[in-house]
């Protein structure tokens, strides 16, 4: 229990430490050849602090544990919604460009929606088990390749300009100096703290979770989904900080069309998933947090997430966590 305790502490120093590595790298990649900071958001950051939700998810497709590879990706989503987007409003309103508004958050409703479909195999052809079949993982991967082609179209037709990255003191000047190849190490060194420390967290909570009895359902939906969303958390978090509000939003919005359109792709694509214990209620809260991310930037104050609005997704989430353990 005690060693336990210790590992959990020291991934979460060594996540902290990581995403602020990977934010710096990624702006300063992103000044020195004009890519925009939601372009790196939703590709280099994105992906590396998504890396754990594919390797856990992968993996348990190859030992067949479908439900913790699935349950992850779900809670993962569902997290990285309500709880991260929540928080960062909370620390600072987010600004969401029309753009986004317009384009990069639907595609995350159509991600949602699409696992909803795919999972009521029952309702829809009268399937004794729902399941992602192997069809539907090469359906998902297909909806990742359009996805790639319209980001890099994004940063080749130079929309969604560079904004810029002021630092606390509202310059800019710390990130000019920094070389491509410095950079790039603080992306290097910035994924393998996420990625490690994120590991290293799992396998610690996972531990204490077993210890005081929670079924192995409620620890793909919530221990370990939070887990794996934690450099999300701490990028955005930082992100946001830091007055990269592009960076912050673009990294939610890639890490959750990254879990679904690929993680579970690949994951589907190597061994069929049941559902199992992921039911309609996981899926409509994934697709019903979407939605709500998409509404709040429209209503109240235009295109801008409000700490009150950032406050509620918040308590929702810990609303679904309560539901969900109360329910075992």
């Amino acid at each position: 229990m005690i060693v336990d305790a210790l590992l959990l502490i020291v991934g979460l120093v060594m996540i902290l430490f990581g995403a602020n590595w990977l934010t710096d790298g990624g702006s300063a990649v992103a000044k020195r050849f004009g890519i925009s900071e939601l372009v790196i958001g939703l590709t280099i950051v994105a992906f590396g602090t998504s890396a754990p939700e594919l390797v856990i998810s992968a993996m348990s497709a190859v030992k067949g544990n479908a439900g913790l590879a699935i349950g992850n990706v779900v809670g993962s989503n569902i997290f990285n919604v309500l709880a991260i987007i929540g928080v960062v409003a909370m620390v600072r309103p987010i600004k969401v460009e029309r753009g986004i508004m317009t384009n990069e958050i639907p595609l995350v409703v159509l991600a949602s929606v699409a696992l909803l479909v795919c999972g009521n195999g029952h309702l829809l052809d009268g399937d004794a088990t729902d399941s992602l079949t192997r069809v539907d993982g090469i359906m998902l991967l297909l909806f990742f390749m359009v996805f790639m082609r319209y980001t890099f179209s994004i940063a080749k037709s130079g929309e969604d300009v560079a904004m810029p990255a002021a630092d606390d003191d509202g310059s800019n000047e710390s990130h000019k100096d920094v070389s491509v190849w410095r950079a790039c190490v603080m992306i290097v060194l910035g994924l393998a703290g996420l990625v490690w420390g994120g590991d290293i967290f799992v396998d610690s909570a996972s531990g204490l979770a077993e210890r005081i009895g929670v079924s192995d359902a409620v620890i793909g939906l919530t221990i370990v989904a939070m887990g794996t969303s934690l450099p999300e958390l701490a990028t955005s978090v930082v992100a946001a900080m830091k007055g990269r509000p592009g960076l912050a939003v673009g990294n939610v919005i890639g890490s959750c069309l990254f879990n679904i359109f690929f993680v579970l792709g690949v994951s589907a694509t190597i061994h069929e998933l049941p559902l199992g214990g992921i039911g309609n209620f996981d899926l409509l809260v994934m697709t019903g947090a979407a939605l709500l991310f998409w509404l709040f930037g429209w209503i109240i104050k235009e295109r801008t997430i409000t700490r009150g609005e950032g406050a509620l997704m918040a308590l929702c989430y810990v609303a679904y966590t309560a539901m969900l353990i109360a329910g075992v």
